[in-house]
């Protein structure tokens, strides 16, 4: 498929990275996570508004996102500062490479998916935009609602989102693809790693398995030479040390999430 090796990065705004990380690497990265979930909420971080045993409760009251984990988990910070990720990084953006976001995603079985968006409508970096590295800890396909890219939209200024819908997207902002373009599956195993642009038209359709988790850990980058970005946001080295760069206008976390919804 397109997007294979960085030609296709250039070209569609995506590459992926097979096996860049290892399979006892994963499963390490996943049971600090089970770990965190079964210690209960991390306020600011990862705050669970329902239990497992309400079997109405929306799949992502009960398994929410964990936001900036790399701030309250060495290992998670070791991943998002991995100098694998930063050696392709720095060959995608041209130039050293700065660390601006953690996120995991649980997904789990039922759990809707988000809808199409771009990540520097968020991040706001100032100028260019920014880059993920995009992390599959579980086999990810159509079915568990892997995610889906649209390609050649890494060309083109920020959309002014639509609102998605709520059965479908936990998130409210949607781009629809521009004429003439469609969104295209992403089928990855564990350890393999997306890497898009910013400006790249992606997202995810629900998790429409019986029981298969679609877990991720997600990086968000910028170059060195990025001279805004929103306040929400880390900046450091891929050495761990802190940059103060400063705040731009109008971003915030990636995905204004809608009020908890009924079971799905």
């Amino acid at each position: 498929m397109a997007g294979t090796g960085m030609e296709g990065f250039e070209e569609d705004g995506f590459a992926v990275a097979r096996g860049l990380f290892s399979r006892a690497e994963i499963d390490a990265l996943c049971a600090e996570f089970t770990a965190l979930r079964d210690a209960g909420p991390v306020p600011g971080h990862f705050e669970p508004r329902a239990s497992a045993a309400d079997e109405a409760a929306d799949p992502l009251q009960v398994h929410p996102r964990v936001m900036h984990p790399h701030r309250i988990s060495e290992l998670s910070l070791r991943f998002l500062l991995d100098p694998r990720l930063g050696e392709v990084l720095k060959t995608l953006l041209g130039e050293e490479v700065l660390a601006a976001q953690s996120m995991f995603y649980f997904k789990p079985p039922g759990a809707r998916g988000q809808a199409l968006h771009q990540d520097n409508f968020y991040l706001r970096v100032e100028p260019g935009t920014c880059v993920a590295a995009w992390i599959a800890c579980d086999v990810i396909d159509r079915d568990n609602g892997g995610l889906e890219v649209v390609p050649g939209t890494h060309r083109m200024d920020l959309f002014c989102p639509e609102e998605a819908d709520i059965e479908l997207s936990f998130a409210r902002e949607y781009v629809p693809p521009p004429p003439g373009l469609e969104p295209v599956p992403v089928v990855m195993e564990p350890g393999d790693v997306l890497f898009f642009n910013g400006s790249l038209v992606h997202g995810s359709q629900p998790n429409r398995s019986a029981d298969r988790f679609r877990r991720s850990f997600i990086g968000h980058y910028v170059g060195r030479s990025a001279e805004r970005i929103g306040g929400y946001y880390d900046t450091l080295t891929m050495d761990g040390t802190p940059v103060a760069l400063p705040e731009s206008e109008g971003a915030g976390p990636c995905g204004t999430e809608f009020a908890a919804v009924g079971p799905h």
